[in-house]
């Protein structure tokens, strides 16, 4: 289907990748991952032919249509949104459009006649009738009203965008499917759309996402970019991360038997084609099952950082307690007369469809914005640590990351270089890296600081606003493998569904007209009917 072969990139002495060679093929979702900078969105650019590489070439089976999740939201401003759908088919459209411009012609000649003649047929072939049809269908699949499918793409807001831009990809049923995050900006229920549909997608989808969900609901492979080379293993992400934990263990095992260390990979196979088959994915996507295999069990050579969150004491039964918190922005109400009592141990997910009510609700529980009314107070064994949206107050000075992290050191010992350094490398600052100035860090490596920075104060609550923002799959894995060690209690507002099932056991939604507060998992909140139909009534004006 899209062979790539003696492929290779540099980019001045650096090497992207190396003599690669390797084949997608039909009916397989691939989920491409690495490591940050390893090349995954450059590889993706390099197969849909925007960007070229040093050597080698990319092959698309003749007669085969590929189409690409376009990135630049702004593309299509001036288009209304059907037509923006229908532009994914770029063969069809311009057929369409030839047409549509003879037709408009005054003096329409015999010529034209016979143009218009062969286009018909060619667009009969492709089901261009139909066309406007299944495209407004797509568009209402994703939550794009009726009213909206004439209006132009300049006037919708990004969220809208990013679900028109989908529906454009997937217009016309391509034959390669290529995706960079997909999910970015997408709701839970528009994800949870676009799960079920590639996970029924009968052709080629090659991928780039840091949801993990998402990669366990539609991948049948995983495409790891390592040392400038490809690897496709089967199954989906999860295996691929427990296996090549289980590999890499079995590795540091000298002294087990080669035959015990078959056995433990035979029943982990065993174990996980069991779980699969009980998905919802196992109904299309069964090859997968099928291929797993002791061969694609090998050690990764990823770095996780070593998230560990330690509680100075613990904290007493009484945590938190609100009343009647209401807060609003330039007269619009955010969520209102809500009320909350916190337990110890409590792992809340804090859900609204409005990120701005989740965001106004932490910076007023810690202080830093002024609630439109009602009130709360912390228990007087809690301390408190805080993972802010927006941390760039944070480094705004050329403090070194070693005296950066050193302003929260509590004791002589954690103030000497020798520490902090150590505390630096278990978050993959090494080395000279551990010197850079606070200004010139990367998002993800601004987030790994606020993450020492939480962990050097040692707080029995935690409170996270789109704590994966940023992060690479490695941190992700093993910020979310804290947080479910964690003793202490955590509120935390996440667009990671792995997050949010993994570590909540409790769900709280502002709304514009209150709080729905349940004791329940992220899934089982999310697909209750009766919660739902109140979530509706909640948020209607």
């Amino acid at each position: 289907m899209l062979t790539v072969s003696n492929l290779s990139v540099q980019f001045g002495k650096r090497v992207l990748f190396d003599e690669v060679n390797t084949t997608f093929t039909q009916g397989n979702c691939y989920g491409v991952i690495g490591a940050n900078g390893a090349g995954k969105s450059t590889f993706l650019k390099i197969l849909s032919g925007k960007s070229e590489p040093t050597s080698g070439h990319v092959h698309l089976e003749p007669g085969k249509r590929m189409s690409v999740l376009e990135q630049n939201h702004n593309l299509y401003d001036e288009y209304p949104v059907l037509e923006t759908v229908i532009m994914g088919n770029k063969p069809l459209y311009n057929i369409k459009k030839e047409m549509d411009e003879i037709y408009a012609k005054e003096d329409f000649s015999d010529a034209d006649g016979e143009r218009v003649g062969v286009l018909q047929v060619e667009f009969e072939e492709m089901n261009g009738w139909n066309a406007d049809s299944e495209a407004a269908a797509l568009l209402s699949n994703l939550g794009i009203k009726e009213d909206n499918h004439y209006t132009l793409m300049g006037d919708l807001d990004n969220k809208l965008k990013v679900r028109v831009l989908l529906a454009q990809a997937l217009f016309g049923n391509p034959d390669v499917l290529i995706m960079d995050e997909p999910t970015n900006d997408l709701d839970y229920e528009t994800i949870s759309w676009l799960e079920n549909f590639l996970a029924n997608y009968e052709n080629t989808v090659i991928v780039v996402s840091h949801d993990r969900h998402f990669l366990d609901a539609v991948c049948t492979h995983i495409s790891d970019i390592d040392f400038g080379k490809i690897n496709h293993y089967s199954g989906n992400y999860t295996f691929w991360y427990e296996s090549s934990q289980l590999a890499a263990r079995q590795r540091a095992q000298q002294n087990k038997k080669a035959e015990e260390k078959k056995k433990e990979l035979q029943e982990f196979i065993q174990r996980f084609s069991a779980n699969v088959a009980k998905s919802k994915q196992a109904t299309s996507r069964k090859k997968m099952i099928e291929k797993l295999n002791i061969e694609d069990i090998k050690p990764s050579s990823r770095r996780y950082p070593a998230i560990i969150f330690e509680r100075e004491r613990e904290a007493g039964d009484q945590i938190l307690n609100i009343e009647n918190l209401s807060a609003s922005i330039e007269g619009e109400t955010l969520f209102k007369d809500v009320d909350i009592n916190l337990a110890k141990g409590d792992k809340v997910v804090v859900y609204s469809k409005d990120s701005r009510a989740t965001t106004a609700f932490y910076e007023i529980i810690n202080g830093k914005q002024q609630p439109l009314s009602g009130k709360y107070s912390w228990g007087i064994t809690t301390n408190q640590s805080y993972l802010p949206l927006d941390n760039s107050e944070y480094f705004d000075n050329d403090l070194t990351l070693v005296d950066w992290l050193r302003q929260w050191a509590k004791t002589e010992e954690e103030r000497e270089e020798v520490y902090i350094r150590g505390f630096l490398g278990k978050m993959i600052f090494s080395g000279e890296e551990a010197l850079k100035t606070a200004r010139v860090l990367s998002g993800g490596e601004k987030v790994r600081c606020m993450l020492s920075r939480m962990m050097m104060m040692r707080a029995n609550v935690l409170m996270l606003d789109e704590p994966t923002n940023h992060l690479d799959l490695e941190s992700i894995t093993a910020f979310n493998n804290s947080l479910k060690n964690f003793k202490g209690t955590v509120l935390f507002t996440t667009h990671d569904h792995e997050f949010a099932q993994t570590v909540a056991n409790r769900v709280i939604e502002l709304t514009p007209n209150g709080a729905i507060d349940r004791y329940l998992s992220f899934d089982e909140y999310m697909s209750d009917k009766k919660i739902k139909e109140q979530r509706e009534k909640m948020y209607a004006k």
